[in-house]
């Protein structure tokens, strides 16, 4: 078979309900790239909560971090390596306007630094915290461009930051509500979407779309899934993925969904 990338998303497909892998995904992520396939994760999460992933899985490929913001290869100084940046001036704009937006939380990322304006225990997998003294979001901790903001809010007061922002930024700021029970706010740099980094990554290895497969269960998953080869949903996947992918697993990602689904796609033998 022709050499493919393999898209992963994390949460919701390459991971179970506990946000962990199996052995059964290991092993089965492993013997594609046994086969000379490129696995690659895909994701929305920054480099920090998503490195032990990787290594965990054990490649060597590229990584696509903050929602095709950041592509790069851990560990290693790839000079293919490249990051989409926002802007500082709007980082400390809604700092210095966080009261009146209802903000609650807002972190802001690059690839290998976290600052916050306070920790908090909302949704420690992905907020920090705990913050070390250069790490609290001020005026003078933050003295350079970010990758990403994520702004938690207060409920119901998403439009009221949404409005805020386009009306100052939105030339090249592109908010994203993260949906479900979560009051998270993303902001990326506008037109910057997953696909970006997997037809980068692809381009890179002279691998076509129509040997690109790409998983997901979530909104920021669509574009990727919509522009690859083979776009696959997971099971369990919201009803806007499921309407747009070529094919969905047979079971959902806490019963092993992409594994399986790779098994018999590829013939893997684990």
């Amino acid at each position: 078979m022709n050499q493919h990338l393999i898209a992963l998303d994390l949460d919701g497909t390459t991971l179970n309900n506990k946000s962990a892998l199996t052995a059964e995904t290991i092993k089965t992520l492993r013997a594609a790239a046994a086969e000379g396939h490129i696995v690659s994760i895909i994701t929305g999460r920054p480099y920090r909560i998503a490195r032990h992933i990787y290594d965990q899985i054990g490649i060597k490929t590229p990584m696509v971090n903050f929602n095709g913001a950041l592509t790069h290869i851990p560990h290693e100084a790839w000079d293919k390596e490249y990051a989409v940046e926002l802007t500082r001036e709007l980082a400390l704009d809604l700092l210095d306007h966080q009261q009146e937006l209802s903000i609650k939380t807002i972190t802001v990322e690059d690839k290998f630094h976290v600052w916050a304006n306070h920790p908090t225990k909302d949704l420690p997998e992905f907020l920090p915290d705990h913050l070390t003294k250069d790490q609290l979001l001020t005026h003078h901790n933050l003295n350079e461009d970010p990758i990403a903001l994520t702004i938690e809010y207060q409920p119901g007061e998403e439009q009221k930051i949404i409005k805020a922002v386009n009306q100052k930024y939105g030339d090249f700021v592109e908010p994203r509500v993260w949906g479900g029970s979560y009051n998270i706010l993303e902001l990326i740099h506008r037109g910057t979407h997953k696909e970006s980094g997997m037809f980068y990554i692809a381009k890179q290895y002279n691998i076509s779309r129509q040997n690109i497969i790409a998983f997901g269960d979530e909104h920021n998953d669509l574009e990727m899934l919509d522009a690859a080869g083979r776009g696959v949903a997971m099971k369990n996947a919201v009803p806007d993925i499921l309407n747009i992918a070529d094919d969905v697993t047979a079971v959902d990602n806490d019963h092993n969904g992409l594994a399986k689904y790779l098994q018999d796609y590829f013939k893997l033998a684990i």
